[in-house]
């Protein structure tokens, strides 16, 4: 992040975003839900949270303890928005595993050697070895949506990343490979609050980025990138789970709960891995 950055943030909110999404942010409490068509008035209860975590942190280690014995291979990828909780729900998957054997990728823009190969090769050598958990925080996914609103391929390309990603993932999951996909999405007007937060708060401006302020302004073609993609990657063998974010705690039990509930590893605890809140939680047709 470079310092002009700062204030840019503001400078949307104040002179371009729509009056609808100033005034939920204007009126709104600290901590208040702020789209109406979010299914609960107010955020889960700390306390409650905080237990239903806990049970969830030992079900987490229970499934890592599993993957460690049976050799078991998983992946899970996180997309979303910017600003969706990819992070903070992935702090909280490995918070209590074992790093060597629970890995989060990150990857940075592909360098000119990785931009000449395969598009799928940089994310291969990155796939869990047996007993292996791996975090994949965004993932091949860039390609279509990031990529497509930013004008980062051609359309040739990300034509031809739709043609093979349903194959790839399939070889992957007829491998032996648990994959999990997870889409967290967030309503406009947190997505901004949340923005807004971490251009007021110096522990947290690293998080922002050229790239998040100018796609402030292409709300609409994200709106029509994700669609796209979930029409063409909702496939039998590679399912999307949507989890709605704008309760970021609920988000995050949704998530975990999503990955728990699809394995059935050893001494797995149904009465805590129930299925994720329906209310928030489904397939692309979730997002409406």
């Amino acid at each position: 992040m470079t310092s002009d950055i700062i204030g840019q943030i503001s400078e949307f909110y104040d002179n371009h975003a729509p009056a609808n999404i100033r005034k939920a942010i204007k009126v709104a409490d600290k901590k208040g839900i702020l789209d109406p068509n979010f299914p609960y008035d107010a955020p889960i209860k700390t306390k409650e949270y905080e237990k239903i975590m806990d049970d969830l942190q030992v079900e987490l280690v229970k499934l890592q303890s599993w993957a460690q014995e049976t050799g078991a291979r998983v992946a899970v990828v996180f997309e979303g928005r910017d600003a969706a909780g990819k992070g903070g729900t992935i702090k909280r998957f490995r918070e209590n595993l074992n790093p060597r054997s629970t890995k989060i990728v990150a990857l940075s823009k592909p360098t000119d050697t990785e931009r000449s190969q395969w598009y799928f090769q940089r994310y291969v050598q990155h796939m869990p070895s047996a007993g292996c958990i791996t975090l994949f925080d965004r993932s091949w996914y860039n390609r279509a949506v990031v990529e497509k609103v930013f004008g980062f391929c051609t359309d040739e390309q990300r034509g031809h990343f739709f043609a093979q990603v349903n194959e790839f993932e399939d070889m992957l999951v007829d491998d032996g490979i648990i994959l999990i996909k997870i889409w967290l999405n967030v309503g406009r007007a947190e997505q901004l609050r949340r923005f807004l937060s971490r251009e007021g708060d110096r522990l947290k401006q690293w998080k922002l980025s050229g790239i998040d302020v100018k796609g402030l302004y292409k709300w609409d073609e994200y709106t029509k990138a994700i669609a796209e993609n979930f029409a063409q990657t909702h496939s039998k063998h590679a399912p999307w789970t949507v989890v709605r974010t704008d309760d970021k705690k609920r988000a995050r039990i949704a998530a975990i709960k999503t990955v728990l509930s699809q394995i059935n590893y050893t001494q797995r605890d149904d009465e805590v891995v129930m299925r994720p809140d329906p209310k928030i939680t489904g397939g692309p047709e979730i997002i409406g």
